[in-house]
This record gives C-alpha cells, structure tokens and sequence, in this order.
C-alpha cells in the first residue's frame, strides 16, 4: 500500500515554493523522495528550503519564474529540466489575493489577480503539457483551487473569480489532454492557518469566520498533505478532472 502513493520517481515542479501552502507542498513531495523545482519570482527566497531539502538527502532546485510573464515560464520550465530532468508532475500552486469590495477594486488589481491566478497558472500548464506531448511522455497536473472557486465571501471577488476559472480550466484541459495520458486535477483548500494569515485568525473576525467551519478549527498547512500526495501521486491514476476539497466542512455551512 506505501507505493500507492508513491512519489520517489515524479520530478515535480510547484509554483510559490518560497512561502505557505506551495513551501509545504514542497517539503511533503521531497520528503516522499521526489526532485523537486522550487519557483518563486526571487529564486533567493528559495534558498533556504533548497538546503533545506538538500540537507535531507532530498533533491531541489530554485528557480525564478514570474507566471505572469510567459516568457519567464518558458525560461524556468527550461532551467527547472536542465537542473532535474523532464518535469512530470506540476503543482500549480502562485497566486494572491486584494481584499476590496467590487466597487473598490481597480483594473490594476484585477489584472494583478487574475494574471497571477488564472492567466499565469493557464499559460505555465499549457507550457508544460506541450512537453510531455512532445515526449510522449505521461504528465500529471495539479491546479490549487479553493473552496471561493464555487463559494464567495466579500471582498474577495477578484480572487472568487480567478479560483472558478481555475476549476473549469481544470476541467477543460483534463478533457482535452486524456488521450495523450496527461490527468489535470484541482485541490480546492479552506481556510488554512499560514505566516501571512496567521495574525487574522486571533481577531474577531477571525473567530467568527472560524466557528462557522463544521469542524470548529482553521485547517493547518499539514492537513493537505494527503490531498497533495494523493492528487501528485499514481493513487489518482483514473482521475482526472476531479475536484478534490479539503475544508472542513466550511461548504457545507
């Protein structure tokens, strides 16, 4: 049963590795003994978990990538497989969000979120499908959606937005790419506890936002760790197109 999920030979590239959910998603696939291309815009930032990883007997590699800019995609995707070998699993996890109301939002900030959540994410799949075609190579792709992808909350509408295009990109692409072996599957968090979000989670707001998941906690980075193995893994082999939350409950409430 160990080898279901099984990670040892994957070379799995994840966007957003310098912080939060994609640095955890980093340390989970390299500790189950995948190569691992750690991106970020600053490959500086990446530093310290490359040693990290590396430290452990694992293997990484930093690499700067910007997924609003295409042709930096092109460019990391190629410094990621001179530095590891053909990329076989990406975990598409950048993105960010602006809190404003709609009526505040501005076309700088949805160009912004929508850039770096779909557009980015769209463009750098795209890139890396066209290599395992190429190669005739099987490929495993991981979108990281989120619970706003089908619920919404103020504030957020940018980010709801982008999350739903995520989702029915996911679901396109995965129609499209069956026949060349290539499975696209999205992992749709809840409210997870990370450095950025950390402070919120202790204020009234905080609180009440907390009490209305099922669960009556805030998911912790390592509670998507079976999720990410599950979905980076052959244990999903006849899935693709899937939606897979990891919540709480909180779409339920």
């Amino acid at each position: 049963m160990s080898d279901l999920f099984d990670v040892s030979k994957e070379i799995i590239l994840v966007t957003g590795a310098s912080q939060g959910l994609g640095r955890q998603f980093a340390r989970v696939l390299a500790a189950h003994g995948a190569a691992v291309a750690l991106t970020a815009r600053q490959a500086d930032k990446l530093k310290g978990l490359e040693e990290e990883i590396r430290g452990k007997g694992g293997r990484a590699a930093a690499v700067a990538l910007d997924v609003t800019d295409t042709a930096s995609i092109a460019r990391a995707v190629d410094a990621a497989e001179a530095a590891l070998g053909p990329v076989t699993v990406l975990i598409n996890n950048a993105g960010i969000a602006i809190e404003k109301l709609a009526t505040e939002q501005t076309e700088a900030d949805w160009d912004a979120v929508i850039g770096a959540n779909l557009k980015g994410a769209y463009f750098l799949a795209t890139e890396v499908a066209r290599r395992m075609i190429a190669r005739k190579q099987p490929g495993n792709i991981v979108n990281i959606a989120s619970v706003l992808g089908t619920g919404v909350l103020k504030a957020l509408s940018p980010y709801a937005i982008s999350k739903a295009g995520i989702i029915q990109a996911t679901r396109a692409m995965a129609l499209e790419l069956a026949g060349q072996n290539i499975r696209i599957n999205a992992l749709a968090p809840g409210y997870i506890d990370t450095e950025m979000n950390h402070a919120f989670w202790s204020t009234p707001a905080g609180e009440r936002l907390a009490k209305r998941i099922p669960q009556r906690r805030v998911g912790a980075e390592s509670d998507l760790d079976g999720a990410i193995l599950l979905l980076a893994s052959n244990a999903s082999r006849y899935m693709t197109g899937s939606v897979v939350t990891v919540d709480g409950g909180f779409l339920l409430s």
